[in-house]
């Protein structure tokens, strides 16, 4: 039988790699688990896996570095898994290159969710120049936005905006993300910027603005398309 997907797991918690592995395996998942932050450096540079569990509380190296450490040489979709919960960490590790963030404790059903949504960021080529989502269809080849089978037209930021969270669907982009993207780098600090033109998109496309479903707001961090 031909293994699956490879993951490599870094934490130092033996009881959740035991976990990880049993339950990833269980999916068909080929896992492979170290302790420290510099075996995870070595195994992912000998073994390439296709996805990456990080934890951030390492013993030898603290795992943001880590996680520096491996977008100096590979983009392997990289999930954090902490206990830390504070926003700053959150947006620290996704700025220095994570694909997503969980805390622990995590369901076992969202981290195999965000784990094919990272997967199918390694797969550009496959992914169809339409995007739909609930009645919300955008043509990114045509540029043409239609809602419930009406067009709808949006001003270039705004498309642009809904662009950039398509190519990155499932996934948090934190707001200094959005505003390097879209604005340029002079403009990261600018997150007023976001709250107009978020609420501007939201009531173009969402059902209920207050209560998006397309356009989800992680508080504190950034901004995410349901994928």
């Amino acid at each position: 039988m031909s293994a699956g997907p490879r993951v490599l797991v870094i934490d130092d918690e033996a009881q959740i790699r035991r976990f990880l592995r049993i339950s990833l395996e269980a999916n068909g998942y080929e896992v492979h688990e170290v302790a420290t932050g510099q075996d995870g450096i070595n195994r992912a540079a000998q073994l390439r896996p296709d996805l990456i569990i990080l934890d951030m509380g390492l013993p030898d190296i603290d795992g943001l570095e880590v996680l520096r450490r491996l977008r100096e040489w590979t983009t392997t979709p990289t999930i954090i898994l902490s206990v830390r919960d504070a926003d700053i960490d959150k947006v620290a590790a996704l700025d220095a290159g994570a694909d997503d963030y969980l805390t622990k404790p995590f369901s076992l059903e969202e981290l195999m969710a965000r784990m094919r949504v990272a997967q199918r960021h390694t797969q550009p080529a496959l992914q169809s120049h339409r995007f739909k989502a609930g009645n919300v269809e955008v043509d990114l080849s045509r540029r043409h936005v239609t809602r419930g089978g009406e067009p709808v037209k949006l001003t270039p930021t705004e498309y642009a905006l809904l662009r950039l969270l398509i190519q990155h669907a499932g996934r948090v982009m934190t707001h200094k993300q959005i505003l390097r993207e879209v604005w340029g780098p002079e403009y990261v600090e600018e997150t007023q910027y976001l709250r107009v033109y978020f609420a501007t998109l939201r009531q173009k496309l969402e059902e209920d603005p207050s209560l998006p479903k397309l356009i989800l707001t992680e508080p504190g961090v950034g901004y995410r398309l349901a994928a």
